[in-house]
């Protein structure tokens, strides 16, 4: 199992799209990804549970990765994060 802490850089959080555009990134791998924000712990290839979560710019979150490609898949999630989730930075 593999963990890193990241920021959510996205302006507006993770409402639908960022939340899609992370839950389809999450489903290439075939490793467990969560999202680790206050407490809860949510199903990265969930867009509802992303959704639901209530995540928004300048929140800390914690992925964690285990499973057969865990290291590409932490490598590739926080890129994806750190990028903007499809939305880019303002």
């Amino acid at each position: 199992m593999v963990s890193k802490e990241i920021t959510v850089v996205n302006p507006s959080g993770l409402h639908l799209r960022p939340a899609g555009y992370l839950s389809q990134t999450a489903m290439k791998f075939k490793s467990d990804i969560l999202i680790h924000y206050n407490n809860k712990v949510i199903v990265a290839k969930s867009v509802l549970n992303i959704m639901a979560a209530g995540i928004r710019c300048g929140d800390k979150i914690t992925i964690t990765c285990e499973g057969l490609d865990e290291d590409e898949a932490l490598k590739v999630i926080c890129e994806v994060i750190k990028s903007g989730l499809g939305e880019g930075r303002k």
